[in-house]
């Protein structure tokens, strides 16, 4: 009788002792997370005309002990999130996206505002940070199409790379006294940054300058030296393009690793976005058993970014009635499964890389009334 009283007793420590450890851990600092956030997918890789990162926040200080992922947030979302105690809600797309002139009780989008502030909920949107990134949406609907290579269509340009400003300007200057003024009147330019070296110009030693400089920094160098052309010579005057990266920017080019009919390519379209029916244009001249060896993809809505791509199969959600023509009369299968199914499977595997990302400090839930409007 006595060891199988005393025998139950570790496990009981044990179990209240992982509450402890569970519960100390559990919950980030709001700036903290957000962070974490941009290191997991820069927010740098949007669209300039999007409308990304955080939206609403509380007053601080806000900590974060549960992080609540839906693909849109609507009203019926929102009562889900706050049932669940949602300290900040993750929408990929942005419930805020036109600008509001007031936060009343009249439209859905203010009511959203609303009831955010009054619960102190926090709402975060990455939108097409997610499209772009090398581990993102687009990534994600590619994992469906089988065993391939991938390339994005519209490759991101890297951030800060090479340096600060967009243009270069370079001139020789031959004498101590004019290296002097020169040196003197640019470096009181705004936005320039300076270099220098030594240069060998029909058997002189001179000393070659260079200037980072901004659009309107540009102008102003410019001024200068036209104003001074006794001082200079050999000048060029350089557009510095900042580099692609190679694996993240919008929609993806994928090369099968063998070709497949269009008839089995749909079946597995449609088993990886859990969906009975999807949209179909045919191609001219295309079957059922026509081949598919590239697809060009890009969730959501698709027309910009896979206009005049090369492919045997566009797959988006949405596209226009005339690119959908435009496309079939070049041969182009093309493949709709409405506008969000090709984005929303994506947050079951952005829980699990978040879970891992932000070591598993909070609790990541997925919403269970998100959909899209389209059934």
């Amino acid at each position: 009788m006595l060891s199988s009283c005393v025998r139950p007793v570790p496990t009981t420590v044990r179990f209240v002792d992982s509450l402890i450890c569970s519960s100390s851990r559990s919950f980030m600092d709001l700036k903290a997370l957000l962070s974490s956030l941009n290191d997991f997918a820069s927010l740098s890789f949007a669209e300039s005309w999007d409308n990304v990162g955080l939206l609403v926040e509380p007053s601080p200080p806000h900590t974060v002990n549960t992080l609540f992922l839906t693909n849109d947030l609507t009203e019926e979302v929102m009562e889900e999130g706050l049932q669940k105690k949602a300290d900040l809600i993750l929408s990929y797309h942005p419930p805020i996206f036109r600008p509001m002139k007031r936060i009343t009780w009249n439209t859905w989008k203010e009511r959203l505002v609303i009831q955010a502030l009054e619960n102190r909920v926090g709402i975060y949107s990455p939108h097409t940070a997610y499209d772009a990134a090398p581990q993102g949406v687009n990534n994600w609907l590619a994992k469906g199409l089988g065993a391939c290579t991938s390339r994005p269509i519209h490759p991101s340009k890297a951030p800060n790379y090479p340096t600060e400003g967009n243009h270069r300007v370079e001139f020789n200057v031959s004498h101590t006294q004019a290296l002097d003024k020169v040196m003197s009147a640019v470096k009181g330019i705004g936005d320039v940054s300076v270099t220098s070296f030594s240069a060998r110009f029909d058997n002189e030693e001179q000393t070659r300058i260079s200037l980072n400089c901004t659009q309107k920094a540009l102008m102003q160098v410019v001024d200068f030296l036209s104003q001074n052309k006794q001082l200079y010579q050999k000048t060029e005057i350089l557009s510095l393009e900042k580099p692609l990266l190679l694996h993240t920017g919008m929609g993806r080019l994928c090369t099968l690793d063998e070709s497949v009919s269009l008839a089995t390519m749909i079946d597995r379209i449609k088993r990886h976005l859990k969906l009975s029916h999807i949209r179909l244009a045919l191609g001219v001249g295309r079957t059922l058993e026509s081949q598919v060896k590239v697809v060009a993809l890009c969730a959501g809505s698709g027309s910009g970014v896979l206009q005049g791509v090369k492919a045997d199969l566009y797959l988006t959600g949405e596209m226009s009635h005339h690119d959908i023509l435009d496309a079939a009369s070049q041969g182009i299968n093309v493949i709709l499964c409405e506008h969000s199914n090709t984005e929303r499977g994506f947050l079951s595997d952005l829980r699990d890389m978040l879970g891992s990302h932000l070591e598993n400090k909070i609790n990541i839930i997925l919403s269970e009334t998100d959909r899209d409007p389209l059934q």
